[in-house]
């Protein structure tokens, strides 16, 4: 038990220092135009979503069939959980103040909070559940279960990353600031696989939950959050491309490690 504990810790991490990987370019000058970043945005958005059903909503069926009475009761919890996922961070969102890229800030007024946090509280909210995803899978499967999750979600990481780093360049701040900011918002994905990984390997009734919870929580952020940034500016067509790419990518991995 301390043992996949340990590596849900350790592969949620590797996944979150990807954002620091993935917001090198700022380092050396070099921006990219908001279509690439749109299209890689609808990658992110396409590694998630495949990571929902493929990684963890269809891995929470098969576990509730086997913990629970058969019938309707497995679908009706992976459901629930869902929406519970779904509802925690929606909840987030509205009580914890930051402020979108584009749209400005949301939640309660926050006038003591310099905006630069502001985005660090809104990728937080990004950043926990995309590591308690990784956390559950390991916990539940061990590396075979949880090794797909932190490769696609690593990947999808990194265009987040950079992403956010020139969003904070945008806003005056200097390359190495930025890049440390974002850096260290990836550092949010092993707060959140550490206790993801603890939850299901103290009881393995409750792995069902956290596998669709961590599902939820993800769905919300690619419906609320992920897909109309790529959408706002007009490349559609790029960020729908991007999208699905990272779906079959993030498919392909998780059929070819989780055997």
């Amino acid at each position: 038990m301390e043992n996949t504990v340990v590596v849900g810790f350790l592969g949620s991490l590797i996944a979150g220092l990807l954002t620091a990987v993935g917001a090198l370019p700022v380092l050396l000058g070099k921006t990219p135009e908001r279509a690439f970043r749109d299209l890689a945005l609808g990658f992110a958005a396409g590694v998630m979503l495949a990571a929902s059903f493929f990684s963890l909503i269809i891995p929470a069926l098969d576990a509730a069939e086997v913990y629970y009475a058969g019938g309707a009761m497995p679908a009706a919890i992976i459901c629930i959980s869902i929406l519970i996922g779904m509802g925690a961070i929606a909840l987030l969102n509205e009580r914890l103040p930051h402020e979108h890229f584009q749209q400005g800030r949301e939640g309660p007024e926050g006038a003591a909070l310099r905006r630069v946090w502001l985005f660090v509280f809104a990728i937080a909210i990004h950043n926990f559940p995309e590591g308690l995803a990784v956390g559950v899978g390991f916990g539940a499967n061990g590396v075979s279960g949880g090794m797909p999750l932190a490769i696609g979600i690593g990947l999808q990481n990194m265009p987040e990353g950079l992403a956010v780093a020139i969003a904070l360049m945008g806003e005056g701040y200097s390359k190495w600031r930025s890049w440390s900011i974002a850096a260290l918002t990836g550092l949010i994905e092993p707060i959140g696989g550490l206790f993801g990984a603890s939850v299901v390997s103290v009881s393995q009734v409750l792995l069902p939950w956290g596998l669709a919870f961590s599902a939820g929580a993800m769905l919300y952020v690619i419906s609320h959050e992920i897909i109309p940034e790529s959408h706002r500016c007009g490349h559609q067509q790029k960020a729908t491309f991007g999208l699905a790419m990272g779906l079959v990518i993030m498919l392909f991995l998780d059929v070819w490690l989780g055997v």
